[in-house]
């Protein structure tokens, strides 16, 4: 092909022709960038104080933003339950902080799934993780996992699970009575 030829080739849109599919995929359809369902919230827009801190849950985009009494915000991605008819939403509180936890299976679990140990003491292989803390809704946690596979996915029975590294930090700056929202 001499000069003249490829100037024209490529002036018409012949030269598309001789280019890799790729090439002439990305020519017919855009590429499009990942853009995350990520959305942070205000804390005024759900409760009237922060009190003595905040944990606000969005089940929707797997996310905690944990503000601390004195207005600091983090955030950590998470796990949320498999189904909406696991999912409880609305307003609780931390009850009860637990460094160790054991696990049993909530009846309801052992209905779905009857292979389940009936008893799981703290450690590694604790579905807890190293970390739990209690909400005033019977049976249901911010917790930790050692399966860092279920962060970010719908993989829990209703509880709110995080990386344990977070649930430690998360732990540590919550006391007691810190209000509490699943949306």
């Amino acid at each position: 092909m001499d000069r003249r030829t490829f100037i024209l080739a490529s002036s018409s849109g012949l030269i598309a022709l001789a280019a890799p599919s790729v090439l002439r995929a990305q020519q017919i359809a855009p590429v499009r960038r990942n853009i995350s369902s990520f959305r942070l919230h205000d804390w005024q827009d759900h409760f009237d104080s922060l009190g003595k801190g905040i944990l606000l849950s969005d089940t929707t985009t797997r996310v905690l933003q944990h503000w601390t009494a004195n207005g600091e915000m983090r955030i950590y991605p998470t796990s949320v339950p498999m189904s909406d008819e696991l999912t409880r939403r609305g307003y609780s509180e931390i009850v009860y902080k637990d460094e160790a936890p054991d696990w049993v299976p909530t009846p309801s679990m052992r209905e779905r799934d009857p292979s389940l140990p009936e008893y799981v003491a703290a450690g590694p292989k604790n579905p807890l993780g190293v970390r739990a803390m209690h909400l005033t809704w019977q049976y249901y946690r911010i917790h930790g996992t050692g399966d860092t596979r279920k962060i970010g996915r719908k993989s829990s029975s209703g509880c709110i699970g995080l990386y344990n590294e977070d649930i430690v930090e998360v732990f540590d700056r919550t006391p007691l009575g810190t209000q509490v929202k699943l949306i």
